[in-house]
């Protein structure tokens, strides 16, 4: 048996993987094999949580995660990988902590990014597989695409209210994302999770079998999904798999005729809010907030963190708007007016901020440090 030294397996690691060892087709090799991966998870939520979790308890070296969203209440009905303390924290530092509790002998990659067209490639050359979790039609064509070019297996999961879907795209030989799903469905024709709501257990199922294909590619065991669509409807208990080929006219995986990246927020019809992430924000600071609640001219404030935060308090001009509301409920908001986000630390309203800029709002301010700033220059105002 013949290791590098990224492979040798301490005698911790030995005691740990115990199971695995003793397993028929895994043995001290194949976690070895496990030790040295490197694997992308791609959203830090519903999916990526029992994917990350259960592929830090087998052993994978190192775990990427890509994400740029901070912990909701409305996230712990389904994300495991956050806890009621991590409410308003980044999910990378959840996810991290979490992470490490499980296994600390592997390496965590934190990725403090939306995935855009501009980042995509470097950072999926960094791994092995890729491990789609994300939410959105666009990201996932970007995942796919990116994917393709590089050679790097995808690994794919969807949940939508008690329906799921599994499969692997981007093998050697098996069929990309496209060839199923040549073209994205119209925009308003299929609401997201926040609208159409999820299971809270679904992403569990979904992500433990995202999470056995993956590591059934890092040891060439078993047949993977490629070429299979696996769907799950969880009220009747229903798995149903679809058998499907590479399309040979496919512009990614057949005719190769797509060389680059592109807009897939122009691509899907869908507002741009992860490309725009890293775009500047307007900030201000408590004192000029204050100021301004003083003038003549109202001042749009609204609170985007959950009930159960703004209950210990909150300015009190301010609309209490959860940040996972937002796009629902922009409508009954005054595009033009002079608007104020505010949140824990920033974070939360610097990224409604984004969003709301990106709908078309033109006079978009977040309070720089958040509640946390605000309370603790709130002696100096007295």
């Amino acid at each position: 048996m013949i290791m590098d030294e990224r492979g040798r397996l301490s005698l911790p690691e030995r005691e740990r993987y115990g199971r695995h060892l003793i397993l028929p087709g895994v043995g001290p090799e194949g976690q070895a094999t496990l030790k040295r991966a490197r694997v992308l998870v791609v959203g830090a939520g519903g999916l990526g949580s029992p994917v990350a979790l259960y592929l830090a308890a087998a052993g994978v070296g190192t775990i990427g995660l890509v994400d740029n969203d901070v912990v909701d209440a409305s996230n712990l009905q389904r994300q495991l990988l956050h806890g009621t303390s991590d409410v308003g924290r980044h999910k990378l530092d959840s996810a991290r902590d979490r992470l490490r509790e499980v296994n600390p002998h592997v390496e965590v990659v934190a990725h403090y990014a939306w995935l855009t067209s501009a980042n995509a490639l470097d950072i999926v050359r960094q791994y092995d597989v890729v491990v789609d979790g994300t939410d959105n039609f666009a990201t996932r064509y970007l995942v796919n695409d990116a994917c393709v070019l590089l050679g790097v297996p995808n690994v794919y999961g969807s949940v939508f209210r008690f329906d799921g879907q599994a499969s692997v795209f981007a093998t050697t030989d098996g069929p990309c994302y496209r060839c199923l799903y040549p073209e994205p469905p119209p925009p308003e024709s299929v609401p997201n999770c926040a609208e159409g709501g999820v299971l809270g257990v679904l992403p569990g199922l979904i992500g433990t079998i995202q999470a056995t294909e993956t590591i059934k590619l890092l040891l060439g065991l078993g047949d993977s999904l490629a070429g299979r669509l696996l769907m799950i409807d969880a009220l009747s208990m229903e798995f149903r798999s679809l058998r499907f080929a590479r399309d040979p006219e496919c512009p990614a995986c057949g005719t190769r005729t797509i060389t680059q990246l592109i807009d897939y927020d122009a691509f899907c019809g869908t507002p741009g809010l992860h490309s725009t992430t890293d775009a500047p924000v307007q900030e201000i600071s408590p004192a000029t907030l204050r100021e301004w609640l003083q003038r003549e001219e109202p001042v749009q404030l609204i609170d985007v963190r959950e009930p159960v935060e703004t209950a210990t308090g909150t300015i009190p001009q301010a609309q209490c708007i959860p940040l996972g509301t937002l796009e629902q409920t922009r409508s009954a908001l005054v595009p033009n007016a002079l608007t104020v986000l505010v949140c824990k630390s920033g974070v939360r309203s610097a990224r409604a901020a984004r969003q709301l800029t990106a709908a078309g709002f033109t006079r978009v301010h977040s309070l720089a440090g958040g509640m946390l700033r605000w309370n603790d220059t709130q002696h100096d105002a007295d």
